[in-house]
């Protein structure tokens, strides 16, 4: 099996939040405010990468609270949204922030006419006495870089672009501002999820061959007033708003150095397999 549930009820007993905060570089005190909240969201997107490096290999994603920190606190790895709204949801629970884990449909690539599709995404929803706020370090198409009210109708500045929330008749959707105008990200609801729910949308996500992550290599990071993209070997800087600032196919050597520089990635093979296995595939050699 993948993961034993490890949410019972408050803290997860097997948190380690000084090495999460200096992971992500934030300094203690932390407390249960929004302060804190936008804080540790801004710095978890820009410290630890989205990346899909498990799943393209053929490796389980496994939701063990222990080896979730092993991987994106302990080494220089990242992860996909289950395990990066995981860490986030462990590392707020630890603070005493109340924390709602929630189930998203991945609408980014879908026509808006497509059938809603699977519970495929993580998103977290943090109560304050005030209000709810909506959490998400795992959106990889397109990385949230800060907490947004849970509020339908309204349009929200962040430092890397314009996000906006809708309502309708309990479907809530995430859109966000490109070059081209509003574009979906996922659409989801308030009904709370299990860890058993995360547990198959995670098993689903990383072991079919319907989402991208058997077959696409994908990485993410941001920077400051930058979104660094890796898809295969396609590498794309863009600005705030998905302004594309540049845009280049890599050969082997690049793949390695934009790893390693760009992405602070220490990939599980060598850099110059991966890059192999996923060329093999784009030619149709490469057989799972």
């Amino acid at each position: 099996m993948f993961a034993k549930a490890f949410y019972s009820r408050g803290v997860p007993a097997a948190f380690r939040l000084p090495e999460y905060l200096a992971r992500i570089g934030v300094s203690a005190p932390v407390r249960p405010d929004l302060a804190t909240l936008r804080e540790i969201h801004a710095a978890q997107v820009r410290a630890i990468p989205f990346e899909s490096l498990d799943p393209f290999l053929g490796r389980g994603v496994s939701l063990d609270l222990d080896v979730v920190q092993a991987k994106l606190v302990d080494r220089r790895r990242g992860g996909y949204c289950f395990e990066q709204n995981l860490l986030l949801r462990a590392a707020l629970e630890s603070i005493g922030f109340a924390v709602t884990g929630l189930g998203g449909r991945v609408r980014w690539m879908a026509p808006p006419d497509a059938p809603l599709g699977p519970r495929e995404h993580m998103l977290l929803r943090v109560d304050f006495p005030e209000g709810a706020w909506l959490a998400d370090a795992g959106f990889g198409a397109c990385l949230l870089d800060a907490p947004l009210p849970l509020r339908a109708g309204e349009e929200h500045e962040t430092a890397m672009g314009r996000f906006r929330l809708t309502e309708a008749d309990g479907l809530w959707s995430l859109h966000v501002m490109q070059p081209r105008g509003w574009r979906t990200a996922y659409v989801f609801d308030l009904v709370p999820q299990l860890q058993a729910d995360h547990e198959l949308g995670n098993w689903y996500t990383s072991t079919s061959p319907i989402p991208p992550f058997q077959h696409v290599l994908i990485v993410e990071r941001l920077a400051v007033g930058r979104r660094h993209k890796l898809v295969n070997n396609r590498y794309v800087v863009e600005a705030r708003e998905g302004e594309v600032l540049e845009e280049r196919e890599l050969d082997a050597v690049a793949f390695a150095r934009i790893l390693d520089d760009v992405f602070d990635i220490t990939p599980p093979v060598a850099a110059d397999e991966l890059f192999d296995r996923f060329m093999r595939a784009e030619t149709g050699s490469l057989r799972r």
